[in-house]
């Protein structure tokens, strides 16, 4: 095998992104265990809290988290016996259903977040010019898009209320 392979930038980029992802991931895990929270029920809050009406369908969250729909349904099944979030059927499409944040969601939420921001400030944000947290927010956005076209699905449509919801279609 030829030795300069391993000095390929392509090696070096995929591993040190590799390496800062773990040692994040270490951080942010020990800081969420503090709150009762995994890091995939972090990231179902935290995804459902930021979208419109704190809320997505189950399918549009498995395809921002990564999970499949049977491991979506899996967590949000216990994040519901915890009180943390329930279920709402979709109005337009009754084989649907939304994962809807609670106020005991939200409330643990509010107190996870000052300890998270700061992980997130002192190990990686606060590491870079904002220039470069500019480029790199770019290029990981870049990325991302590539690797995981989902990723954003249904963020940015307009959720029915509750109102909406309870009115048969």
């Amino acid at each position: 095998m030829n030795q300069n392979v391993f000095d390929d930038p392509r090696i070096t980029a995929v591993g040190l992104l590799f390496e800062a992802h773990a040692g994040l991931s270490a951080r942010f895990s020990a800081q969420l265990e503090e709150h009762g929270l995994s890091s995939v029920e972090f990231e179902v809050l935290t995804r459902l809290a930021r979208s419109p009406g704190n809320q997505l369908r189950m399918t549009d969250l498995a395809a921002q988290t990564s999970l499949s729909t049977s491991g979506v349904t899996r967590v949000v099944d216990r994040m519901e016996r915890d009180g943390l979030l329930t279920r709402r059927a979709c109005p337009s499409d009754r084989r649907s259903s939304y994962a809807v944040v609670t106020a005991s969601g939200l409330q643990r939420l509010d107190e996870t977040m000052p300890g998270h921001l700061r992980i997130i400030e002192e190990w990686f944000t606060g590491q870079l010019e904002p220039e470069a947290l500019d480029a790199l927010l770019d290029g990981l956005r870049r990325v991302r898009d590539a690797v995981h076209p989902g990723a954003t699905a249904g963020s940015s449509e307009s959720a029915p209320t509750v109102d909406e919801a309870a009115t048969p279609a």
